[in-house]
């Protein structure tokens, strides 16, 4: 079902509801309790705090080289 589909039956439904003020009450909070809560900052944000956290004088080449010597090859025949 579409969203466009879904809104059209939701108003099909909801008319004769529209003068009851007590059944649109609950069902906004109805429909309120469907719709997922933003995130707050620190739980949308997290990988932010990693970023930059890396420090080190080396240059990028020096860490890529560092890090490709330091890899060991383990051949299956040696296994």
């Amino acid at each position: 079902m579409t969203a466009i589909e879904l809104r059209a039956e939701l108003f099909r439904e909801m008319s004769p509801l529209l003068d009851n003020e007590s059944a649109m009450t609950k069902m906004l909070a109805f429909v309120k309790s469907l719709v997922p809560a933003k995130k707050t900052k620190t739980e949308s944000d997290w990988a932010n705090r990693f970023v930059g956290a890396w420090k080190d004088s080396r240059s990028a080449e020096e860490i890529i080289s560092d890090i490709r010597e330091s890899t060991l090859v383990i051949s299956r025949d040696l296994i």
